[in-house]
């Protein structure tokens, strides 16, 4: 597209869960506004605000000192209304009443669909930034929010083992990642668990009880397996229900870790990550790359449609599941 030399004024808002690195990504939105000489205008509570016109200017001191804050000072909600045509409509008058050129949008997939709608429906430059702990996004290497919801669980799992091999004892950790299984493999990795159970591996509870077995005959002390919330049995708790039924080798335990992977301190990655998408939004909306998100690929700034960034990312996961499964004998 060709450049825009029209956006004077843009709107920024965080929407659905949030995640570690969205106010990075608010800061380096306002002050690369700024630097370009352009106003922002920060949008509360997601599209809710959108359609209320929740809306307050910001300028470069108002992002001071929340680089290293977690969850988004813009506040977050998931709004039914925006569901719908006329929540959009309404969403847009809001926007052409306040003067806004353009719209940057922080979120996930929701959040995406719903750009996609309102910028095709009523014309409005949007471009997004994938701000979501799944990192389940095509059109990027890595979501803002998924190196420190990883490191968390991590960190978290690390304990765990402590007790699980005090006591010989098998731990499902069930990891968030709604639909999507790249939190628990990248930690199933990290931990050495002895299995993974995603979405996306669909592994039968007489597989899982083969694994177990194998650990068993070769003297494991302890036996971790991650289980990602949207496998097919139901999560932790009922996989281990099922598990218990059929195995005595250990005694079980389950842990879920929840809302823990959404909060606290981002990492220095997802906070240059942030960083850089930010700039990248402001510039990408300057240069006419509305209706995209920004991400980073190879290292590099990379612009994909709405609707391509949606599409399934999940067959980059095998070689990673491979791994995973090589390494847990």
């Amino acid at each position: 597209m060709s450049q825009n030399k029209s956006i004077k004024r843009i709107g920024v808002l965080t929407s659905g869960g949030d995640a570690p690195g969205m106010n990075a990504a608010i800061r380096a939105v306002v002050r690369s506004a700024v630097f370009h000489g352009i106003e922002v205008v920060g949008v509360f509570k997601g599209y809710e605000g959108l359609i209320e016109g929740d809306f307050k200017k910001l300028h470069v001191r108002s992002v001071a000192k929340i680089l290293a804050r977690g969850g988004t000072i813009l506040k977050s909600a998931r709004c039914l209304d925006f569901f719908e045509p006329a929540g959009r409509t309404k969403a847009a008058e809001k926007i052409a009443q306040a003067g806004l050129d353009a719209l940057i949008v922080i979120g996930g997939n929701g959040t995406f669909r719903g750009a996609d709608k309102l910028a095709s429906e009523h014309g409005i430059q949007i471009i997004g930034l994938p701000g979501t702990i799944d990192n389940d996004l095509s059109g990027t290497d890595s979501t803002i929010g998924y190196d420190t919801a990883t490191n968390t669980v991590v960190e978290a799992v690390d304990k765990i083992r402590d007790t699980a091999s005090s006591h010989n004892r098998l731990f499902f950790v069930e990891v968030m990642g709604r639909d999507s299984g790249f939190i628990a493999i990248r930690t199933a990795i990290a931990t050495g668990a002895i299995a993974v159970m995603t979405p996306e591996a669909q592994m039968e509870i007489e597989e899982l009880i083969e694994i177990l077995d194998k650990g068993a005959k070769s003297q494991k002390a302890s036996s971790i397996v991650i289980v990602a919330e949207g496998e097919k049995h139901g999560g932790a708790v009922e996989i281990a229900r099922l598990v218990e039924a059929q195995y005595k080798q250990y005694e079980t335990r389950v842990t879920v870790l929840g809302h823990i992977q959404r909060g606290g301190e981002p990492s220095c990655f997802d906070r240059v990550l942030a960083s850089r998408l930010g700039l990248a939004a402001v510039e990408g909306l300057i240069a006419g790359q509305g209706g995209s998100m920004a991400g980073i690929v190879n290292r590099q700034v990379v612009y994909t449609p709405f609707s391509e960034a949606l599409s399934s990312k999940s067959p980059s996961l095998d070689e990673n599941l491979r791994v995973a499964q090589i390494l847990s004998i």
